[in-house]
């Protein structure tokens, strides 16, 4: 190694643009992680407010919403959980989850406090992050294709599909 590789190690390889980020635009991933933010407000406070009662599912499907909320802030909103050692690297992996896993995880989480106690807090407390789930599916679908390219699309399959009416045709004459 010369002097100059000592002084500049190589930087190490940046990973390819992660899963999520891969054919979301900046204003929707923003409109993700603003959603997952609110979700997790609206479950904390649905969850709290769940907790005062003297039903036990009530009190277990507020707790679990409480953890959602903590998880949504975890994963969208590192910098609300500052103070909390593995934060960054909780978000870190959240990141670099596939925007359909995150989607199953979201929904699923919102899924089982309702489940548990089939109330109005519970559902309106989860609807939001239920719609962060949605939106992480609905990014994972990918990008809706331009008119010209469709017209090509179908255009080809109509020369295959006269191809293959000639060719039985042939085939039988």
């Amino acid at each position: 190694m010369s002097s100059q590789d000592e002084q500049f190690p190589a930087a190490a390889p940046e990973p390819a643009a992660t899963s999520a980020d891969e054919g979301m635009t900046w204003w929707y991933r923003w409109l993700c992680r603003i959603a997952g933010v609110i979700g997790g407000m609206s479950c904390a406070f649905a969850g709290l407010w769940n907790c005062v009662t003297i039903n036990p599912l009530n009190i277990a499907a507020g707790v679990w919403m409480m953890l959602n909320a903590f998880i949504l802030f975890l994963c969208e909103a590192p910098f609300c959980c500052q103070f909390i050692e593995f934060a960054n690297a909780v978000a870190t992996r959240a990141d670099r989850l596939r925007a359909w896993q995150k989607a199953a995880f979201y929904c699923g989480m919102a899924v089982f406090p309702v489940m548990l106690s089939l109330t109005l807090t519970t559902l309106f407390g989860n609807a939001i992050a239920f719609a962060t789930g949605v939106l992480y599916g609905l990014s994972a679908l990918g990008k809706k294709g331009d008119a010209i390219s469709y017209a090509r699309i179908h255009q080809q399959q109509k020369q295959m599909d006269e191809e293959k009416l000639t060719g039985t045709l042939e085939g039988q004459a």
